[in-house]
């Protein structure tokens, strides 16, 4: 049954609320776990749909799984390149990483072509060229990439990405660890999840060299073994509380728990550009709270540069502060679904070419409104939680995919927030 989020806005919060480990790094930790000869253990996984598709996907390839907590074993013994089913495949984009850890463990590998949020034209075009230049036939069948090695298997190459791809970068990453000799990745992303997955590969006997700089060298081996390794923590999640704290604190403000402030520096200092004040600590930040908000011009750019994730979710904010401002996704330049629907709630904003315009402040109103995509979902609770009024958030599953519990972290705070059914003939998606 489809869910929807219900708010009743307008209401201050603060407290305290701890991340959880990354989703961006889960959805390739995962993939590379089943690479392994013997059971890998995972700390701080998220409690959200994407992990439990790829726990059906993995299990049903032959993987053995246990949790507790935030806590995941894996054993990949029984692992078996088996065709990946494409109803979950198409349910998430990450799927892909399954394409790099299955040709490099079995010499081939059988996926759906992966779903997601519908961010507009995200091809796989440079992960093939980086698994064809490694010795991989590539085809596409009816919806479903087959890749193949010869007699040689994979072998170690100079690769130059054409454009900087975190989902690339990885997934040749995957397939190099076990290809013969020498790999060298140029124009690589730098991403702080690139460096989480070098860091699992290399604890399971990989070696990988120069993970978050532009150029990684990775020298092939025979085998991966199994190992225990920490998630880091989820700079976007970090980022959309650090949003909605700056909106809606008051008291002694709300405290974000488990934040790597290096990983989220170019987004604080435009929050500080806003007049947001923040107490920075080793692994938390207290948001105290702000009266008058400046506005703001964002440019998002490939790490460390402002991160496409997080446009979305401070927009609301930026809705809320004095003056004309303007967002410009050079990533995803699609990535403007949430603009109508904060519109609706009365939000003074508009898209013009490439551009998101904003006016602010505005004066928000309670309506009912559709999440298009995982981070303006997120974006449309924030703004719930700001308007006056009741709010209601269709399509909620998006949300669901990539943060964990958000409706007890944000009840946590003082919020009136709440998960339903949709009833029949109500849902408006």
């Amino acid at each position: 049954m489809k869910k929807k989020i219900v708010i009743d806005g307008g209401k201050k919060l603060s407290g305290t609320i701890a991340i959880n480990g990354a989703k961006n790094s889960v959805v390739a930790l995962i993939p590379a776990a089943i690479m392994a000869n013997s059971p890998v253990t995972l700390e701080g996984v998220p409690d959200i749909s994407d992990v439990e598709s790829l726990t059906k996907i993995i299990e049903l390839m032959g993987a053995k799984v246990e949790r507790q907590g935030d806590t995941m074993m894996i054993d990949p013994t029984g692992v078996k390149s088996v065709p990946m089913p494409y109803g979950i495949i198409n349910s998430f984009r990450a799927s892909y990483y399954f394409m790099g850890a299955l040709v490099a463990k079995f010499g081939e590998s059988v996926v759906g072509l992966p779903g997601g949020c519908n961010l507009g034209p995200r091809p796989i075009d440079l992960h093939v060229k980086g698994f064809e230049a490694l010795g991989a036939q590539v085809d596409n069948n009816f919806g479903a990439m087959y890749l193949k090695t010869g007699e040689q298997g994979l072998q170690g190459t100079h690769i130059f990405m054409d454009n900087v791809s975190v989902g690339a970068t990885i997934n040749v990453m995957l397939a190099a660890v076990r290809a013969k000799g020498r790999t060298v990745i140029e124009n690589a992303a730098r991403e702080p999840e690139i460096i989480d997955v070098a860091t699992l590969l290399n604890n399971m006997g990989a070696k990988i060299r120069g993970a978050g700089t532009d150029e990684i060298r990775i020298t092939g081996v025979d085998e991966l073994h199994g190992t225990r390794h920490s998630v880091i923590p989820d700079r976007i999640e970090a980022g959309t509380y650090l949003a909605m704290a700056a909106a809606l604190g008051e008291g002694e403000g709300i405290t974000v728990e488990n934040v790597l402030y290096e990983h989220l520096e170019s987004y604080i200092a435009k929050l500080q550009e806003m007049g947001v004040e923040m107490t920075i600590r080793e692994d938390s930040i207290t948001v105290h709270p702000v009266k008058d908000l400046k506005m703001t011009k964002i440019v998002t750019y490939p790490y460390p540069g402002f991160a496409t994730d997080l446009q979305q979710p401070i927009t609301p904010l930026l809705l809320m502060a004095n003056g004309v401002g303007e967002l410009r996704d050079t990533i995803y330049e699609k990535r403007v679904n949430h603009v109508p629907e904060l519109a609706r709630m009365g939000g003074n904003i508009s898209v013009e070419g490439n551009r998101v315009i904003i006016q602010g402040p505005s004066k928000l109103q309670g309506a009912s409104v559709k999440a298009s995509d995982l981070r303006a979902g997120a974006a449309l609770v924030t703004a719930g939680l700001i308007a006056e009024g009741t709010t209601t958030v269709y399509d909620v599953e998006h949300v669901l995919r990539g943060y964990d519990k958000i409706i007890e972290k944000l009840t946590s705070l003082g919020a009136n927030i709440r998960l339903e059914d949709c009833e029949e003939g109500e849902y408006i998606g």
